[in-house]
């Protein structure tokens, strides 16, 4: 392990924060972007995250919206946001602490928690910036999440 965490948090962090600049970029629910992207496409990104990070994020976030057929979306949850809005690495945060968490208490692989994350009832709450779910600690949002309702 190099740094505070090891490399497999690190590397699932900056995928969660490019899933969610690319879904501001776009304007499109998670989910959309991560089934555009694909699980094998997601697995290659986060294999190789120590050289992406290094990327321009905008660059990056372009050349994979035209990959992958990422069409603009009319979800703004940016724009209709009534407060302040959380960093695209913020909520990379999040997603990464839920799906850790997840892959460690389902013996689930990273990539099949992530697609089961964002792809749940939870990731829409999540990506709500005018309510508080993505402020809640990471132990409220995984026990929530296996509950199947905000707790």
């Amino acid at each position: 392990m190099t740094g505070r965490e090891d490399k497999n948090a690190n590397n699932l962090f900056f995928l969660c924060s490019l899933i969610e600049y690319i879904s501001r970029k776009t304007k499109n629910h998670r989910n959309v972007v991560v089934n555009a992207i694909g699980r094998d496409a997601l697995q290659h990104i986060f294999d190789l995250a120590d050289v992406y990070h290094c990327e321009n994020m905008d660059k990056l976030s372009f050349e994979l919206t035209k990959k992958h057929n990422i069409e603009t979306g009319i979800f703004d949850n940016v724009a209709d946001a009534k407060y302040a809005i959380p960093t695209h690495w913020d909520i990379g945060k999040v997603y990464k602490r839920l799906i850790m968490a997840i892959n460690k208490r389902g013996n689930k692989s990273l990539m099949d928690a992530l697609s089961e994350v964002y792809n749940s009832w939870l990731s829409r709450k999540i990506e709500d910036f005018n309510s508080s779910v993505y402020y809640e600690s990471p132990e409220y949002l995984f026990q929530s999440y296996l509950a199947g309702e905000n707790l």
